[in-house]
């Protein structure tokens, strides 16, 4: 039976990875930071001695920007030094390594969609960091898949949820009119991910949600899809304290998908509609 290790299974995509490999006749492997310390080598390679997974998916990551620019050795050894002892260990036990990583290696000072043939060029801490990881994945594992997604919502998703407690409150929601990406449901990255680990070539994809928007007009969709009444005020992104260091453009374009005949994502507003539905039901205990 194929085993399957999830590093940060407790996260946004990797409880999503969890609950759909889970229908699936492999075993897993959960851990996160409580049971294997990707930053730690020795444990890395003991677990990985130990178990001798067949592919291991990395969605364990400091994305907190803000963290990340106080605390760039905390970030480096997370999101760089992370995936290095992964690779390593997945080069040793001849692994598959499936890597999450982010838009935010991007620079932001682009027009058009970055394709995985653009020359990434990071400007804060945490895109640095990302990026020095998917450096090291290249170096130290022969098979691996890269993938990178931007504004990542879901359970457990700091920045729609801050939105939804402002617009719960009767507060005026305050969002960044000049940051543009793709907003990606965790749900639907989750299934591509595995779509991609099972039928997938080697590589790096860009998988995102299809369109694009400003912080904005994200918030203002989720805004009226709760139902709530609240006011979204448009300000620039120096005044939004969640998003203020976060690239101000960064749409991905999924060319390697297009190519390589994968069906893209379903629009970012189709995804959001259907996860507030479920985070409603949930809500309700209908599910």
């Amino acid at each position: 039976m194929q085993k399957i290790w999830i590093c940060g299974a407790g996260g946004r995509v990797g409880r999503q990875m969890a609950r759909l490999l889970d229908k699936k006749p492999v075993e897993l492997l959960l851990t996160d930071i409580d049971s294997v310390d990707i930053t730690n080598s020795k444990e890395v390679m003991e677990y990985a001695g130990i178990n001798r997974p067949h592919v291991i998916v990395n969605c364990a990551g400091l994305t907190d920007v803000r963290m990340c620019e106080a605390e760039p050795e905390r970030a480096f050894l997370v999101n760089a030094l992370g995936p290095r002892n992964l690779s390593v260990a997945a080069r040793v036990v001849k692994a598959r390594l499936v890597q999450l990583s982010t838009d935010d290696v991007f620079g932001g000072g682009g027009q058009v969609p970055y394709t995985e043939f653009d020359s990434p060029s990071p400007e804060t801490v945490y895109g640095k960091s990302k990026l020095a990881g998917e450096n090291f994945i290249r170096e130290f594992c022969n098979r691996h898949i890269i993938i990178r997604s931007s504004w990542i919502f879901g359970d457990k998703s700091l920045y729609l949820e801050s939105i939804l407690k402002l617009a719960s409150e009767g507060k005026t929601v305050k969002a960044a009119v000049d940051q543009i990406a793709s907003p990606t449901g965790a749900a639907g990255l989750a299934e591509k991910v595995k779509e991609l680990m099972e039928y997938g070539e080697d590589g790096l994809y860009h998988v995102t949600g299809q369109g694009f928007c400003t912080r904005y007009e994200f918030a203002k969709e989720v805004v009226r899809l709760s139902g709530y009444s609240a006011k979204v005020e448009p300000v620039e992104a120096i005044r939004d304290a969640y998003t203020a260091m976060r690239p101000s453009y960064s749409v991905l374009d999924n060319m390697m998908l297009r190519m390589s005949s994968v069906d893209l994502l379903p629009d970012w507003k189709v995804m959001l509609k259907e996860y507030m539905e479920q985070r409603a039901a949930k809500k309700q205990g209908r599910m």
